[in-house]
């Protein structure tokens, strides 16, 4: 496990003063809102790195890619978080080492613990996603989950992707929003949101009740995400946006209707009430919940639902071979 020595450290307490300049400055709000999130973001959104999440990222992949030799060489994760998609993918086996990159320091530092528990062989930088600072043709595979929507400029990002890949070397992000599956989870939440807190003021509820500065923190916190969320997308921009760029053979596909309707309303629930309310034997039903709705989606839901219906979208592309793309003529 290593870090970059100049790297900043995290700073996941702001002060209120820091959060309203973070509404007129969008990479300070990706900073302190990602900082805040990273020691918790693991339980927040259940993830794992066990078969339950290895299996989950690699299906995420396969569905992107379809069949692939594999494993690649050296994979980076772009907007690494807490190392989710990486650290899984490589333990699929489709990548043998990598490195994980996040505008967050604190989310970078909980990546790399992770991998170092694991056992991966992985290292990490702090780093803007519009300026990847890698060399040239260094990486086999490019990755990112849930991310390219926090980047300002996308397709900036997505040709710093192609010049740090290899000729022939891929790129792949899954877990965007699409826009009108945004517009559904947004509303699925704050309604969940909402009801959870003023159902828990009743007194015989008290106990599912987070403290009230647990709470003031979150809605503080929270408020960010109208400015770290810069966009949704139509797979077809996403598809055109990727060409654009340079990438070849690029493709875009969508999964989870009826399992993010579902799935929404209980994140939202579980991020409301306090951990140890949530037992094992409750994380499971909601997991295999989710897996019962996820089959409807793929056997069902595709047939009859246009893509761009679907919440999640993931788009991949390859560098063309003998292509050469050099830091500082992605403007020219």
């Amino acid at each position: 496990m290593t870090v970059h020595p100049d790297d900043p450290a995290p700073h996941p307490h702001a002060t209120e003063a820091e959060v309203e300049a973070a509404f007129k400055d969008t990479k300070l709000a990706q900073v302190l809102y990602h900082d805040w999130e990273a020691e918790t973001y693991d339980d927040k959104w259940s993830i794992s790195y066990d078969e339950r999440c290895i299996e989950y990222a690699r299906g995420r992949f396969d569905a992107a890619v379809g069949p692939a030799p594999l494993p690649y060489g050296r994979a980076l994760e772009l907007g690494c978080g807490t190392g989710f998609f990486l650290l899984n993918l490589i333990q699929a086996g489709v990548a043998a080492s990598g490195s994980v990159t996040d505008l967050s320091p604190g989310m970078v530092k909980v990546a790399l613990r992770n991998a170092e528990h694991l056992g991966l062989d992985v290292d990490g930088r702090v780093a803007d996603a519009e300026t990847i600072p890698y060399e040239d043709n260094t990486f086999d595979l490019v990755v990112g989950h849930a991310v390219l929507h926090h980047i300002p400029d996308v397709e900036l990002a997505l040709k710093e992707c192609l010049r740090v890949l290899k000729p022939g070397g891929r790129l792949v992000f899954a877990g965007e929003p699409t826009t009108v599956g945004n517009f559904y989870a947004r509303w699925l939440g704050r309604i969940t949101w909402k009801a959870t807190i003023e159902v828990t003021k009743l007194p015989f509820l008290a106990g599912w009740r987070r403290s009230q500065e647990e709470l003031d923190e979150s809605s503080r916190a929270a408020a960010l995400e109208a400015v770290v969320d810069l966009h949704t997308f139509d797979p077809r921009d996403l598809e055109t946006m990727a060409r654009s760029a340079g990438a070849v053979e690029v493709k875009a596909t969508t999964d989870e209707f009826a399992a993010a309707l579902w799935g929404w309303p209980v994140r939202t629930f579980e991020a409301a009430v306090p951990a140890e309310k949530l037992t094992w034997r409750y994380r499971m039903a909601m997991y295999r919940a989710w897996l019962g709705l996820s089959w409807l989606d793929e056997n069902v839901m595709r047939r009859f639902v246009p893509r761009q219906f679907f919440y999640n979208a993931m788009i991949t592309g390859v560098k063309p071979e003998g292509s050469v793309v050099l830091k500082g003529e992605e403007g020219e």
